[in-house]
């Protein structure tokens, strides 16, 4: 069962503010430094993925739970043993084989079949859109960086303790505020790009003073992790989705209301990761610069729209 209340992390310690998700993410990054993966531009994109699949695993858990106790379908997104549950939670029936097995044979499993089943979801006939923003996250993604099994399985673990029903919502926007403390405060020091994310307390008063409304679409032109998008997403279906009297309108939320656009290689991953993590399962998001138009490829689920939109 998902854990509700009173979460904690491995320490016994609820992640209540920003400082203390830092410091989870600060003791990982430790082990990552050691580990092959010494500046930001390493550790970044290889903790990204990796908490990605921890976070949607304990989504998904929550989304079969509660599909289950209505009598409703669910069909996840990963099928086992591709599952964070199955090879990389401590005690997982796959991690537990490949610990067992041949010298080499997590890396194996890692570079050789999980990473290249998770690039291929978009391929699958009906890969649904969380699939294919998941193929999509993993499209840089080659192989494990990090330099050795023993320090995987660390990462793991610490990564493990990092849940969503850990972290306390009012102050803290998971993914994305431990991407940007990861990229503006543990980085080393003019390692940020010149990189500026709007504060979450700024974010959600722009938004409520803006109060947009189902059946509007909202735009980000630089996005970033995608903050403005997701609170936007919170905003418009309220507490619980108070906000939202059909499955039309939610659908409408779910697929036709947000678009961004976003140029940086490492962030806009990020993005796509935190809007899907947050409800949005076609986050309408182009990997390309606003201003030139230049795009690396199009969007997900239609094409880039013409500039003339943005006008």
């Amino acid at each position: 069962m998902v854990r509700r209340n009173g979460a904690t992390n491995g320490n016994g310690r609820r992640l209540a503010t920003q400082g203390s998700v830092n410091a989870a993410i600060k003791s990982i990054c430790d082990i990552m430094r050691r580990s092959n993966c010494a500046g930001a531009l390493q550790y970044v994109p290889e903790l990204t993925w990796i908490l990605f699949l921890r976070i949607l695993d304990e989504r998904e858990a929550r989304e079969a739970e509660e599909a289950e106790a209505v009598g409703a379908e669910f069909m996840p997104s990963l099928e086992a043993p591709y599952r964070w549950q199955d090879w990389a939670a401590p005690g997982g029936p796959k991690r537990t084989d490949l610990q067992n097995g041949a010298l080499g044979a997590f890396f194996g499993f890692v570079n050789g079949e999980l990473i290249p089943y998770l690039r291929g979801l978009r391929e699958r006939p009906n890969a649904t859109p969380r699939q294919k923003v998941v193929s999509e996250i993993f499209s840089g993604v080659e192989h494990v960086r990090i330099d050795t099994e023993r320090n995987l399985l660390d990462v793991l673990d610490k990564v493990h303790d990092i849940s969503g029903e850990n972290v306390d919502p009012t102050h803290v926007f998971a993914l994305s505020q431990v991407y940007e403390g990861l990229l503006l405060k543990m980085g080393e020091k003019g390692n940020d790009g010149g990189q500026f994310f709007t504060p979450r307390e700024i974010i959600r008063v722009m938004v409520k003073a803006i109060a947009p409304k189902i059946g509007e679409t909202v735009y980000d032109p630089g996005c970033g992790t995608g903050g403005f998008l997701a609170q936007s997403f919170e905003h418009m279906a309220g507490s619980n989705n108070a906000n939202i009297t059909s499955a039309d309108q939610l659908e409408t939320l779910k697929q036709h209301t947000f678009y961004g656009r976003e140029k940086d290689n490492l962030i806009y991953p990020i993005a796509l990761a935190n809007l899907v993590l947050h409800g949005i399962d076609e986050p309408h998001l182009w990997h390309g610069n606003t201003l030139t138009l230049a795009e690396t490829y199009g969007g997900l689920f239609t094409s880039a729209p013409a500039s003339s939109m943005w006008s």
